[in-house]
């Protein structure tokens, strides 16, 4: 046996869903959503994938809009609250991702579905 042959045998077999490290990428900050929509491009689109960029996007427009939001209360606890919301939210929808399940989150999630069907 060849070394290349024993290298190739020892590799990692990538046996994910298609487009996951996508989805997974589209929740690490907004760049993250803009770079994954550039990944999910034709031969290797998936739709697994554009249903968390999706997500992503949503949550962090969600995200600006309720930190925008807190700035007008000058409320320390209202930001807080804002802020925790909308992390929980992106984990969820992280941890959705990374176990390869196409699942919405909680209260917004759908909406982001039908908001930005652009997302194809």
């Amino acid at each position: 046996m060849n070394a290349k042959g024993s290298l190739e045998n020892n590799l990692p077999k990538n046996n994910g869903k298609p487009g996951k490290v996508t989805a997974i990428v589209a929740y690490i900050t907004i760049i993250g959503t803009i770079i994954s929509l550039f990944m999910n491009q034709p031969p290797d689109k998936s739709k697994f994938a554009t249903f968390h960029i999706r997500q992503a996007l949503g949550l962090w427009i969600t995200f600006y809009v309720l930190t925008a939001l807190a700035e007008i209360f000058h409320s320390g606890l209202v930001y807080f609250g804002f802020y925790i919301f909308s992390v929980v939210l992106i984990v969820y929808g992280l941890l959705s991702a990374i176990r390869e399940e196409q699942t919405e989150v909680p209260i917004v999630g759908s909406y982001f579905q039908k908001w930005f069907t652009f997302v194809t």
